[in-house]
């Protein structure tokens, strides 16, 4: 049986060094709502499923977004909210699914 320990190893560390590349993508859109997104989603909008309670926006608890609700509100901009640029589509998309799926999971 020693001799399977190195396989055994390498078959359980392996993946786990690819896992953040591979981020479940409600972690990933949480990622952008709370560090990535400049200025802060938080700062504004109180979304508990990510600890925040903003309060110049919406509460995302109570609207409830969807998702493409989302995405075009991050691309466009809406009211005083601005539209962040410098996020990549691979970043709005998984922020506007973390936030619809958050939002109604409250």
């Amino acid at each position: 049986m020693r001799p399977h320990l190195p396989t055994l190893a390498a078959a359980v560390v392996l993946p786990a060094l690819f896992l953040p590349a591979f981020a479940a993508p409600d972690e990933a859109g949480r990622t952008v709502f709370l560090d990535q997104a400049e200025p802060r989603c938080g700062v504004c909008h109180t979304l508990a499923d990510a600890g925040t309670t903003g309060e110049v926006g919406p509460n995302l608890d109570l609207l409830k977004p969807d998702a493409e609700r989302v995405k075009a509100a991050v691309t466009n901009g809406i009211g005083v909210m601005p539209a962040f640029e410098d996020l990549s589509p691979d970043q709005i998309e998984a922020v506007a699914r973390y936030v619809s799926g958050a939002a109604s999971r409250k």
